[in-house]
């Protein structure tokens, strides 16, 4: 049996990398959890000019609409203040859960074990369970109240892949650079199913 993966989606700019994300998953024919904090809708606001459907069945359209992808994997969207939603439990097994973009904000109240929402308690879940957390930040520069965030976080168990692309795939747009940051962030969780001419040597 696959398990399903929590795709969380926070406040960071950077929505780029998580439709990426989500395409590349559903073609592979993932089931993703997807839950969005609060502040992810005024990011989308900015960066895209678009309005971000509070409505689980609405968020499904939306994000298929941006990913162009229709009829492949299985996607259920969350209300970030459904506590009582699946993935707020242990007990509803997961591959574990990526958080891109990843808002300071967030990393901070993951680390210090604060769940004001959904996308927070699913995260916390993960830890506690032993399950893989991935967690890809968005910001430069990094505080010293940053590094001791992430250093908590990574000493609780989760994988810190931050939003660097490289060169040594020969990026020629935007998108190649995004997609070696997801591929790479993917590879924590064993997922394999982004194009990436890897280095071979």
């Amino acid at each position: 049996m696959v398990f399903p993966l929590i795709l969380g989606v926070s406040g960071a700019s950077g929505m780029i990398y998580a439709v990426r994300a989500l395409k590349f998953l559903l073609e592979a024919d993932h089931t993703v959890d997807l839950v969005s904090s609060r502040a992810s809708s005024e990011v989308w606001r900015h960066e895209n000019q678009l309005v971000l459907p509070s409505a689980p069945d609405e968020q499904e359209k939306f994000w298929r609409q941006q990913t162009g992808v229709q009829d492949c994997g299985l996607l259920r969207c969350h209300r970030p203040n459904n506590i009582g939603a699946s993935i707020a439990s242990g007990s509803y097994r997961t591959l574990g859960m990526l958080i891109l973009p990843c808002s300071m904000s967030t990393i901070a109240k993951i680390a210090n074990g604060l769940s004001s929402d959904l996308l927070e308690r699913a995260a916390d879940v993960q830890l506690k369970e032993g399950r893989s957390l991935i967690v890809v930040p968005r910001e430069t520069p990094f505080s010293l109240i940053h590094l001791n965030n992430l250093t908590m976080l990574a000493q609780a168990g989760a994988k810190i892949v931050p939003a660097i692309p490289a060169w040594y795939h020969q990026p020629k747009t935007i998108e190649d650079l995004v997609d070696f940051v997801i591929a790479r962030a993917l590879d924590q969780l064993g997922i394999d199913c982004v194009p990436l001419n890897r280095w071979e040597g």
